[in-house]
């Protein structure tokens, strides 16, 4: 009897037992690419059996499929119709079916995240806040892709690109990105993010300053030594670590079960939860349900929404999304090279992203790529001086210079955005292909290779079709015509052309017979000095047959001739003489005038239309470039026009009788133009065409191109001349993608430019006439040049050479003549002395005193004067003798 009733009393206190221990059932939702999770679910489960005495918990496993949803929402109707106490779901984005459920069964529903997504947000936090457009995130693997990519899609404002791992051909998918991300973002552990970073560096792809951004999912510190260039690392606080191993102090590293940890803890806070709430296994039919959790799920909420006011908790939760999330703490810091990493913001994941008191960050510098096309002077290859050669970037490329470079660097100062030059892979500025695309600049901005366009890019009806013009930066360019400057033929006796050889001629055959015919009438009229002294008593001018001449010689110069004759047939003579002189001065001097005016103002043509008309100077254009393809044009135009014209003029009726003319009033000048340019040959470039107009130094060449390129090489080129006006005159503007939003600030910055005058220093740059000035004959008004009129010179020279001969002629001649009279008289003196008595000599001593004072007088170079007849001469060589003879002449 009391075996039996202590069997009894075993058995109550089992089933009492039995009746008090808590039941839960839990439903959890996993994504299919999840393998490991359902195993670590497993151990979670056990762990928070041993953990919660007295309650038994067990699970069903949805592994969600996306593209399958029906088949994973049948499997949820078929677990919960065995019993339901919670729905943990895991997934990486919410599913709708089960928050359906949730709301119409009213079956706690509890979402959560792992890994890096909590980390993904914080991050994309602080892009948006720095107004950043585009980035790219590299992950550790697919899944963390998948994951990346669900957290981001329709909460995030950055319009992102997410790959797993960096390998070479993910960086040349990078560069080859367009547009190209400004912004790089590398999630991971700090393995990876270390291993990823250099690979980047390695490949080029860290160029710019905090643009590289780091997220590590562990709680190890980042090796900076790695970083070449100032970034920006965001981690979770390291003492997150220790709450999930439930320590206070501790060392720890959950690279590798960090997601297992925050599985068991969100495990044994559900059950706790769950305990707390009375919660209780209720079986839901989805096809009716009819809300029997409904107490239950408020319960939960408010439990943990209370729980959540303790900001010592590990979980808090979220009552928008339904989440109880890791209370994470993140830490953002920046790192430059001179002061390390530096602390900038430090918030909860339950609130708002903020930086710290008084921390500023550097402003997030735009990143564009910038389409241009090689042209003079616009955008220019850039030459090493030394060596010659082409400089190269590190990437290999080309460095651009001239006035869209320069404005380029300067709307990027003015805007605060980093650039880079890329020029197209195919055509120059832009021209539709047959298939409906673009080429060059054009088509790479409707494509989205870059970004804007910045080259003498011209505004076309077609290429607005395809982009947005900014407004003009060169307001006027158009086609202008280049020719060599003809070389004048220079000569020192350039002066004597003015006048023809039988001119010359003939005022020499003037000159004599004006000279002959004086010298005649002097000599035979009665009435010259020479023939009626006593008319004229004091001394006249002699008219020799020498000195006619010279008066006629002299009369061309403004001093006259002297003394004219005396007779009044002289007169006469002399007077028509100076009638001719006065005239043929005046008709060279005019005609010299105009002969060296004309001859620097001589220009071969001066207009389009004057070279269209003529057929000594030959003329091109660069082959199919746009200057080509406007004679081109023109010459349909032309061709439309006649054919238009001729059958309106052939079938003019009586009513229509104003059509009826005989010649076409239109003039076919563009067809003869393009006629010449391809009997010429069109050039390749356009330095082939300068160098063409360069070496036809007789200026038959000219070369029909581009005006602002033509100016430049003007300035240049000392042989080169613009001819005529600029024509088809077209504004250069800047060009951006249709719809861009730079449209408006590059609009902006370009009028502030212009109010700054820094578009007229650009021009005075490129187009300097300064440096024309410095040609040799850059200003053609400055006056004659020595080699026009150099043979005056010479024939003064010539009249000074012979001058001095003269004078050794005459000096020569008068001595001469001189000796000879000299030994005439001594000889007369001797023969005289022979008839004449002989005559005692001077005593010794006297003679002796006579020879030194004449030696005496010479050395001092005295020259003493004697009278001779009524004359005073020199005797500065002393007198030997002096001869005296009777008035009447001599008698022995």
């Amino acid at each position: 009897m009391e075996l039996q009733i202590l069997f009894l009393l075993i058995f109550l206190i089992n089933l009492t037992c039995v009746v008090s221990e808590l039941s839960l059932r839990f439903v959890i939702i996993v994504e299919k690419h999840d393998t490991d999770l359902p195993q670590q679910l497993e151990r979670a489960l056990k762990l928070a059996e041993e953990n919660t005495p007295g309650v038994t918990v067990s699970d069903d496993v949805i592994l969600l499929d996306r593209q399958f949803e029906e088949e994973s929402h049948r499997q949820l109707c078929s677990f919960i119709s065995k019993g339901v106490s919670i729905i943990i779901d895991l997934s990486w984005s919410p599913w709708e079916a089960a928050e359906e459920l949730s709301s119409s069964a009213g079956v706690p529903l509890v979402r959560t995240v792992l890994g890096s997504q909590q980390l993904v947000g914080g991050i994309n936090s602080y892009l948006e806040s720095r107004n950043a457009t585009d980035a790219a995130f590299l992950v550790e693997n697919e899944s963390d892709v998948d994951r990346s990519l669900y957290s981001l899609l329709g909460r995030s404002a950055v319009r992102v690109w997410v790959h797993a791992g960096l390998t070479r051909d993910t960086a040349t998918a990078l560069r080859s990105m367009r547009p190209q991300p400004s912004l790089h973002v590398i999630v991971g552990n700090s393995a990876f993010v270390t291993a990823t970073y250099r690979r980047a560096v390695k490949e080029k792809l860290v160029k710019r300053n905090y643009t590289w951004n780091l997220v590590l999912t562990d709680y190890e510190k980042i090796d900076t030594s790695m970083l070449v260039l100032p970034a920006v690392v965001l981690q979770a606080d390291p003492a997150e670590c220790c709450r999930l191993l439930n320590m206070r102090d501790c060392t720890c590293n959950l690279t590798a079960q960090k997601t297992e940890y925050i599985i068991n803890n969100l495990i044994q806070y559900s059950v706790d939860a769950l305990v707390k709430v009375d919660a209780d296994v209720m079986t839901i039919d989805c096809d009716n349900p009819a809300g029997e959790l409904n107490a239950t799920k408020e319960r939960l909420h408010q439990l943990l929404e209370d729980d959540s006011m303790n900001n010592e908790t590990l979980f808090y939760w979220d009552e928008e999304s339904s989440s109880l999330l890791l209370r994470s703490r993140f830490t953002l810091s920046t790192y430059t090279v001179e002061e390390g990493l530096q602390r900038a913001a430090y918030w909860y994941a339950n609130e708002e992203y903020h930086l710290l008191p008084g921390v500023e960050l550097v402003p997030l510098r735009n990143y564009f790529r910038i389409g241009t096309s090689a042209a003079v002077p616009w955008s220019m290859v850039k030459y090493n001086p030394e060596t010659g050669e082409p400089v190269l970037t590190e990437e290999g490329q080309p460095v651009y210079e001239g006035y869209c470079i320069d404005l380029i660097h300067k709307i990027a100062e003015s805007m605060g955005f980093d650039y880079e030059i890329v020029t197209p892979k195919s055509g120059s500025f832009g021209m539709r292909l047959p298939n409906g695309s673009w080429d060059g600049i054009v088509g790479d901005l409707t494509t989205g290779e870059t970004d804007i366009a910045v080259a003498a890019l011209t505004m076309t009806a077609e290429r607005e079709e395809v982009v947005d013009f900014v407004a003009p930066y060169f307001e006027q360019t158009g086609i202008l015509i280049v020719i060599r400057k003809p070389i004048r033929k220079t000569s020192l006796f350039k002066f004597m052309t003015v006048l023809r050889t039988e001119v010359w001629l003939s005022i020499v055959a003037a000159l004599l017979l004006t000279g002959c015919m004086i010298w005649l009438l002097e000599k035979y009229s009665p009435y010259s000095a020479r023939n009626n002294p006593d008319a004229y008593p004091y001394p006249c001018r002699e008219f020799t047959l020498k000195e006619s001449f010279w008066f006629a010689l002299t009369s061309f110069t403004p001093q006259g001739g002297g003394e004219a004759p005396k007779a009044l047939s002289g007169r006469t003579l002399v007077a028509a003489y100076w009638l001719f002189v006065v005239l043929m001065l005046a008709t060279f001097t005019a005609n010299l005038a105009a002969f060296l005016t004309v001859e620097r103002m001589q220009t071969p043509v001066a207009s389009l239309e004057q070279l269209a008309r003529q057929s000594r100077i030959n003329y091109t254009v660069v082959e199919s470039s746009t200057i080509h393809q406007y004679f081109i044009n023109m010459k349909f135009a032309e061709d439309t026009l006649y054919r238009v014209w001729k059958e309106i003029t052939l079938n003019a009726t009586s009513d229509q009788a104003q059509y009826r003319v005989w010649d076409y009033p239109i003039r076919e000048q563009y067809g003869h133009i393009l006629l010449a340019i391809n009997a010429s040959g069109p050039v390749p470039d356009a330095a082939t065409g300068f160098q063409q107009v360069n070496e036809h130094s007789e200026a038959d060449f000219a070369f029909i191109h581009d005006s602002a390129e033509i100016k430049y090489e003007i300035t240049r080129n000392c042989n080169l001349t613009e001819v005529g006006e600029v024509f088809a005159e077209q504004p250069y503007a800047i060009a951006v993608q249709q719809g861009s939003r730079l449209q408006e600030d590059l609009s902006r910055t370009l009028l502030d430019l212009q109010k700054e005058r820094f578009l007229e220093q650009l021009s005075s740059k490129y187009w300097n006439e300064t440096a024309r000035q410095e040609c040799p004959d850059a200003d053609e008004s400055e006056g004659i040049t020595l080699e026009s009129l150099g043979g005056v010179f010479i024939a003064t020279l010539f009249g000074l050479g012979l001058a001095m001969i003269t004078l050794a002629w005459e000096v020569f001649y008068y001595k001469r003549k001189e000796k000879n009279k000299v030994q005439a008289i001594d000889a007369t003196i001797e023969k005289t002395e022979a008839f004449a008595e002989k005559k005692e000599k001077l005593p010794v001593k006297v003679a002796e005193s006579v020879a030194k004072l004449r030696k005496r007088n010479k050395k001092k170079n005295i020259v003493k004067t004697v009278t001779i007849g009524d004359q005073f001469k020199p005797a500065d060589k002393g007198v030997s003798y002096i001869s005296v003879f009777p008035r009447d002449g001599y008698r022995p």
